[in-house]
């Protein structure tokens, strides 16, 4: 996608809610700059007019009085830094909530297809590295860059206002700052997007490990995986390395300018001090300016890495924000109760460009109807229920759900009525209740009646009660009793639409014996669609699809199709001879 503002434009805009608060940080901030800008003036005066001229002292006017002065103008100035500092600080933790808030609200509504194409460790680094990016550039660097930039204005202004000739001289420096910074910009920010890139990458990989760790051990693959990491770690220290040198350059480069711009000041004053028509007053005040001068752009410098990582933290969080493929931005604003009626209409479908995964897909599910699509793996079984949820719109053809384009339906009243349980069961961290009711406001006695459904009220109740712990991912129960409680999960949801995606494949023969018969009672009024290699699960189906190369080849019920002795007879064949050779 196209950027089309730069990130110091949405780094601003991002202060926009806050301009309030902006402004009485702009106010303590004055305060502490004329506190510094001053400062010289009463060392001019007392050089100038006491020490050389020894004019006569007179209540402020005197060497004492201006040091009274110079101490309480330090002491309004050190009061106005804190409270611009606490100002500041809650100004840019505000705006890191909501962004944090922004990010993750933005990934919850991504659609499957933008999920797919990011990866997970992209989107992970994006959520909290590059955040955390940004709070440090809101936390340290630009509370110093905001005191920093209005410091630099204040000390031009007054340095021209007293002489303009030594201004002129003081800001032959100037020059060669911008050429040394702008001559390096390019080269940080791409370092940094290298870095960032590469850290993605890294997050991506160990997510992927640890999600496969049991795979990795099982091939004993260990040292080939660590391989793999350390050429990514290497990538990175590269990266970083290159950061740290470029940022060391920085600040010596000014601390050199800073120098030169000092001797040059002192060798073009001589003359004038000698002739009369310069005080050495001034010449201290000009000394101590160009020092505070510096000092901002040193702080700059130093902090110039920082602000470029931060730019590019930004381009990276908005390239998420910025995303228009989301299930909450579709438009559909059809809401109603799904009854259950689902319909493909010549539908055609591919992840990828034209790698149709279906070819002209057509069949109608009525209210209550039982239906199962079978075939072999990658026919496109699973890719159907995808599409009945809206996880993904297809590229040909229409799909209704109860009559109505599943593109105009509300993404939320959609789900609400279509429930699906994966093979691979995903349980959530908290406890069993949680994971039944899916933070809604179900009753405990609905949620022990869905268990009771599902045949997982024995297990739970042998637990312990509802408030039973469930670990990361539910590996503290079997590979069965999680596929119980998602089923129980999909119940409770009392859905129009039923999924089961080869939900009992991890379940005994006794078990899902007792899960059909709890099928059948609520599947009154309710339309059920089975996704299933195991034939004898959907012999009952009121209609079976089957599914080759994304093609319906064949289409009825069970006897009428094993009949046909075309390719669901084959497959029953096939799955008959399975059994027997397992049996022996």
């Amino acid at each position: 996608m196209k950027k089309n503002k730069s990130g110091f434009v949405r780094l601003a805009k991002l202060m926009a809610p806050y301009h309030a608060m902006l402004l009485l940080c702009l106010l303590c901030v004055i305060v502490a700059n004329v506190a510094q800008i001053l400062n010289p003036i009463f060392a001019e005066k007392i050089i100038d007019d006491f020490l050389i001229a020894k004019k006569p002292q007179s209540g402020l006017y005197s060497i004492a009085g201006l040091a009274v002065s110079y101490f309480l103008v330090e002491l309004i100035g050190a009061v106005g830094s804190v409270c611009q500092s606490r100002c500041m600080a809650r100004m840019s933790q505000s705006i890191l909530h909501d962004m944090r808030v922004t990010v993750f609200d933005k990934i919850m509504n991504m659609s499957m297809r933008v999920i797919d194409k990011n990866g997970t460790g992209r989107l992970i680094t994006r959520a909290t590295n590059d955040v955390e990016t940004i709070n440090e550039f809101y936390s340290d660097v630009f509370i110093n860059l905001f005191k920093d930039v209005f410091l630099l204005i204040g000390i031009l202004i007054m340095m021209a206002a007293m002489n303009f000739k030594l201004a002129l001289v003081s800001f032959t420096g100037i020059p060669l700052i911008f050429l040394i910074s702008f001559s390096l910009k390019k080269v940080i920010k791409e370092n940094f997007k290298k870095v960032k890139r590469t850290i993605g990458k890294i997050n991506g990989f160990i997510s992927e490990n640890i999600n496969g760790m049991k795979i990795v051990q099982a091939y004993n693959r260990q040292k080939d995986k660590y391989d793999e990491f350390e050429t990514l770690n290497d990538e990175y220290f590269k990266g970083t390395f290159t950061q740290v040198v470029l940022n060391s350059f920085l600040r010596p480069a000014m601390e050199i300018i800073n120098n030169l711009v000092i001797a040059l000041l002192i060798a073009y004053s001589i003359g004038g001090i000698e002739n009369g028509v310069l005080e050495v007053g001034v010449l201290y005040a000009f000394t101590n300016y160009v020092k505070k001068f510096f000092d901002p752009i040193n702080d700059l410098a130093e902090k110039y890495t920082s602000i470029q990582s931060a730019f590019v933290s930004v381009d990276r969080i908005y390239e998420v924000l910025d995303e228009t493929d989301c299930d909450n931005l579709r438009g559909g604003t059809y809401r109603a109760p799904v009854r259950g009626e689902v319909e493909f209409q010549h539908v055609w479908f591919a992840y990828n460009n034209e790698n149709w995964i279906l070819k002209d897909v057509s069949f109608k599910l009525h209210i209550g109807q039982k239906a199962a699509f079978v075939g072999a793996t990658g026919a496109g079984k699973s890719t159907i229920i995808n599409l009945i949820s809206g996880y993904y719109l297809a590229q040909k053809g229409r799909i209704l759900v109860d009559g109505v384009p599943v593109e105009d339906w509300d993404v939320k009243a959609l789900r609400d009525g279509v429930t699906t349980v994966q093979q691979d069961v995903f349980l959530f961290a908290g406890n069993i209740r949680d994971n039944i009711r899916m933070r809604t406001d179900l009753p405990d006695n609905a949620v022990q009646k869905a268990l009771h459904i599902a045949h997982a009220d024995t297990f739970v109740n042998g637990e312990g009660s509802l408030e039973f712990p469930v670990t990361e991912q539910g590996l503290n129960f079997s590979t069965g009793q999680r596929q119980l409680l998602s089923f129980a999960r999909a119940v409770a949801a009392d859905p129009a639409v039923l999924v089961l995606d080869e939900a009992t494949a991890h379940i005994d023969s006794n078990t899902e014996e007792t899960v059909q018969q709890s099928i059948v009672s609520i599947s009154q009024n309710r339309t059920c669609i089975f996704i299933a290699h195991r034939l004898s699960t959907i012999r009952s189906c009121d209609v079976i699809f089957v599914i080759d190369h994304g093609k319906i080849l064949e289409s009825g019920t069970h006897d009428a199709l094993y009949a046909q002795k075309g390719r669901y007879y084959q497959l029953v064949q096939a799955a008959e001879e399975t059994t027997q050779t397992l049996s022996c």
